[in-house]
């Protein structure tokens, strides 16, 4: 049996512990009590609330169109998670399992795409999209569709990446031994490395939910009134005002509360298959 050993005293370990818990919730902790605070008190630079209340979360909802901005991010978000999850695999299988002339160079441009500002894309993708839809005669710009397609692009590299590294922990055995007892490609895929790679793929669509969730970037670029993210949502609460001049902060930190929720729960969710997927446990 394996005996492990402490790198760090007993003391400092717990020092850290504590210190590292503190920094996490310090500012997750003021987001909570200002939501519950007034602006005057906020604006002010008050930390504990003189008197708790909640209208701040019943308040959200009509100030800006908050339900609007977390329905589109949940199907725009949501849609490229799957997309890039089910592509991913797909592709991670071809690039582990066979040998072909420019795979070596599909990996590295793999490992190349990462590195790419998105501020330099920006302006491209724009262009790009307006001029399709102008030759098309479609609507492009401010649409759902161009903002999946925008985020599939930067989430699939990142998402095929994890799923390679992920498919070469799998023992080539078992593809070998079901192929010799007849099972085709599909069968191979369908059976023994989707189940086997949940962990994996799981990691690969969180981050590209994640990717969809958060951006400012491109969604306030890309969207309009009808269309605009949660994220891009948040950012109206800064030009807003409550009562005069105040910007209802209260209201803004209620927001951002509401709209971690959902990837807190996915990390709550999936916990145990994030461990396995980004340690890349594979199948001993």
């Amino acid at each position: 049996m394996t005996t492990v050993q402490r790198l760090l005293p007993r003391p400092l370990h717990v020092a850290l512990t504590v210190i590292l818990l503190a920094s996490i919730a310090a500012p997750v902790s003021y987001v909570f009590l200002a939501s519950v605070n007034s602006d005057l008190a906020v604006a002010a630079g008050g930390f504990w609330p003189e008197q708790v209340t909640f209208t701040n979360y019943d308040r959200i909802w009509s100030t800006v169109p908050l339900a609007r901005g977390l329905a589109n991010s949940l199907i725009v978000a949501g849609s490229v998670a799957v997309a890039c999850a089910v592509v991913a695999v797909f592709s991670a299988y071809v690039l582990v399992r066979y040998t072909f002339r420019g795979r070596r160079t599909i990996l590295r441009a793999l490992l190349g795409m990462q590195s790419i500002p998105g501020t330099l894309l920006l302006l491209p993708v724009f262009v790009l999209f307006a001029t399709i839809g102008n030759t098309l005669g479609v609507a492009t710009i401010g649409t759902r569709w161009s903002l999946f397609v925008t985020y599939l692009t930067f989430g699939l590299p990142f998402s095929t990446w994890i799923m390679v590294t992920y498919l070469r922990g799998l023992p080539g055995e078992l593809m070998e031994a079901a192929r010799i007892d007849g099972a085709g490609t599909w069968q191979i895929l369908t059976r023994i490395v989707i189940p086997l790679s949940w962990p994996g793929l799981v990691v690969a669509a969180i981050f590209a939910f994640l990717l969809g969730w958060n951006d400012v970037l491109f969604a306030s670029v890309m969207t309009n009134v009808d269309t605009r993210t949660a994220a891009v949502v948040l950012q109206v609460f800064g030009s807003a005002q409550e009562g005069g001049a105040v910007p209802p902060y209260g209201q803004a930190m209620a927001a951002a509360l509401i709209c971690a929720l959902p990837v807190v729960t996915l990390y709550l969710g999936f916990q145990r298959y994030i461990v396995g997927g980004l340690t890349a446990g594979g199948v001993k």
